[in-house]
């Protein structure tokens, strides 16, 4: 759930019902390929139920992802193909928006632009830290403290995110949440 406070923090409410408003959700089941390395991806995603697995060739198995992560983010930076392939570990619901929708709100909107963005360099930043496992406890765990001025508005994107997900049940787009 960390991770998608970094962009519902950055996010205000208008951003939040926007993206509702236009991405979908999708149920897999387990196993089931949501993004394959070397293959470009159309969406990005939220885990809103379920874990994936994060796979890559040669490597195995390098992360598992719960509820608020968000999967596709390096793909839309950059516009390389997936460096891992992810499918779903157990029974999972995504919320999917394609990333020319979200490219076009981007191109429309400097302000969603820049939340969008800085969101997503603070987002990126975290993962890094955690990758490069700065300051492991003796146990391996990282610990990994959120920035402070995240910090500042993880009760309001906890409520964001939460507001998120029942606007999407109201818009009958969450079956079996």
């Amino acid at each position: 759930m960390r991770n998608v406070l970094f962009i519902f923090a950055g996010f205000d409410d208008g951003d939040v019902a926007w993206l509702a408003s236009v991405g979908t959700t999708r149920h897999l089941a387990p196993g089931d390929v949501l993004v394959e390395q070397g293959r470009p991806v159309d969406d990005l995603f939220v885990v809103l139920q379920g874990e994936v697995v994060v796979e890559v060739a040669g490597a195995g198995v390098v992360a598992r992802r719960g509820a608020g992560e968000i999967i596709g983010e390096m793909s839309f930076v950059d516009s390389a193909p997936p460096s891992a392939t992810v499918r779903a570990g157990d029974p999972t619901i995504v919320f999917a928006v394609a990333k020319a929708v979200v490219a076009e709100r981007l191109a429309a909107n400097t302000g969603f632009a820049a939340r969008f963005y800085r969101a997503l360099a603070l987002y990126l930043a975290d993962r890094l830290r955690e990758a490069t496992a700065r300051g492991r406890s003796a146990d391996g765990a990282v610990e990994s403290d959120l920035d402070e001025l995240v910090l500042d508005g993880v009760s309001i994107a906890g409520m964001r995110f939460r507001g998120f997900i029942d606007t999407l049940a109201g818009a009958g787009r969450r079956n079996a949440l």
